[in-house]
C-alpha cells in the first residue's frame, strides 16, 4: 500500500502569532502615511482646480483619487493577510494581497483611460490654463507623490502588491512633473496644446508599467507558478533526491504575493516513514526556491495500488 507523509516547512508562512498587538506594525506606517497625505493632496487639488478654472488640476485630481483607492485596496490586503486560517478559509486570506494587485492594476488602466481622453479633449478644443495654480498645486505633487513613492521603495522587488503601490506614487510624480513643465512651456510660449500633449506621454509611460503589473497578478489569481521560480528546476530538484525514482503531479503556485506553495508526489520504492527526508527537503525548498509551504505525498509505485495523479493515468 502506498505510503502518504506530509512535510510542512512553517518558518516562512507569514501567519504572525502576534496578530493582537496594538497600534500598525512597521509595514503598514507606509499605507497609513500614504492615504493621509494623498488624501489631504486630492482635496488641495480640487478646491484648486475649481478656483482656477482649470479641467487638468480636476483631472489630476481624479487621477490622485484612484491612487488613493489602490492604496487603501493594498492596505486591506496587507492586514487580511495576517489573519489566522478558518477552517473554511484554510489558506487564511493570503489571496487577497493578489487580488489587490490585480484590482490595483485595473485601477491605474482606468486612470489612464481617463488621462488620455481628458487630453484629446483638450487637444481638440484647447482652453485657457491658469498656470500660476498648475505650477504651484503640481510642484506640491511631485512632493507628495515622490515622498510616498519612497516609503514604498524597499520591498517593492519581492512584493507584487508594495510594486502596484510603488508604480501608482511614481506614475503620480511623472504626472505631477508633467504638468509642471506643461506650466512652464505655456507661460514661455502661450501654446495651450503642450499640456494635452504632455497628458498623452505620461498616459503611456504609465500603461507600459501597469501592463507588466496586470499580466502578473492575473498570472498569479491563476495560479501560475511565480515569474521568479523555474518549475523544470524544481522538477529536477526533487527527481534528483535520494531514493525517488519519479515526480509526479507538481504543483506550485502564489498563497501571496511573497509567498509559494508546492505540492508533489515523489515515488520512492525502497522508502520507509524518513521525518528527516522531508524536512531536509522542506527547508532546502525554502532556501533554494523560496517555497516555503510544501506539501510532498510520498510513494512506493506499487503496481496494485496506482497513484490516480501519476502521469499515465491523468491527460
Amino acid at each position: 500500500m502506498a505510503h502518504d507523509h506530509h512535510g510542512h516547512a512553517h518558518d516562512d508562512h507569514g501567519h504572525g502569532h502576534a496578530h493582537h498587538q496594538h497600534g500598525p506594525r512597521p509595514e503598514e506606517r507606509g499605507f497609513a502615511l500614504g492615504v493621509s497625505v494623498n488624501l489631504g493632496f486630492v482635496v488641495l487639488e480640487v478646491v484648486a482646480g475649481l478656483v482656477a478654472g482649470s479641467m487638468a488640476l480636476l483631472a489630476d485630481a481624479g487621477h490622485n483619487l484612484s491612487d488613493v483607492l489602490g492604496l487603501v485596496l493594498a492596505w486591506v490586503a496587507v492586514r487580511l493577510a495576517r489573519r489566522l486560517p478558518s477552517r473554511r478559509r484554510t489558506y487564511g486570506f493570503h489571496r487577497g494581497t493578489i487580488l489587490a494587485a490585480l484590482a490595483n492594476a485595473m485601477l491605474l488602466l482606468v486612470a489612464v483611460g481617463a488621462i488620455a481622453l481628458e487630453s484629446i479633449q483638450r487637444l481638440l478644443e484647447p482652453e485657457p490654463v491658469a498656470t500660476g495654480w498648475m505650477l504651484w498645486v503640481a510642484a506640491v505633487g511631485i512632493l507628495v507623490n515622490g515622498g510616498t513613492a519612497l516609503l514604498f521603495m524597499r520591498g517593492r522587488e519581492a512584493d507584487l502588491n508594495r510594486r502596484g503601490a510603488y508604480l501608482h506614487m511614481v506614475a503620480d510624480a511623472g504626472v505631477s512633473a508633467g504638468v509642471v513643465v506643461g506650466a512652464l512651456l505655456i507661460q514661455a510660449t502661450g501654446w495651450t496644446w503642450v499640456d494635452p500633449v504632455l497628458g498623452l506621454v505620461i498616459a503611456g509611460v504609465i500603461l507600459v508599467g501597469t501592463w507588466g503589473l496586470l499580466r502578473e497578478s492575473t498570472d498569479l489569481a491563476m495560479d501560475a507558478v511565480p515569474a521568479a521560480i523555474d518549475p523544470a528546476a524544481v522538477a529536477a530538484f526533487l527527481a534528483a533526491q535520494p531514493g525517488v525514482s519519479e515526480v509526479h503531479d507538481l504543483h506550485i503556485w502564489a498563497l501571496s504575493t511573497t509567498q509559494t506553495a508546492l505540492t508533489a508526489h515523489l515515488v520512492r520504492p525502497e522508502a520507509t516513514a524518513d521525518d528527516g527526508f522531508l524536512a531536509g527537503l522542506c527547508t532546502e525548498l525554502q532556501a533554494r526556491f523560496g517555497i516555503g509551504h510544501a506539501t510532498l505525498q510520498v510513494e512506493r509505485g506499487d503496481p496494485a495500488h496506482p497513484c490516480v495523479l501519476a502521469p499515465a493515468a491523468t491527460l
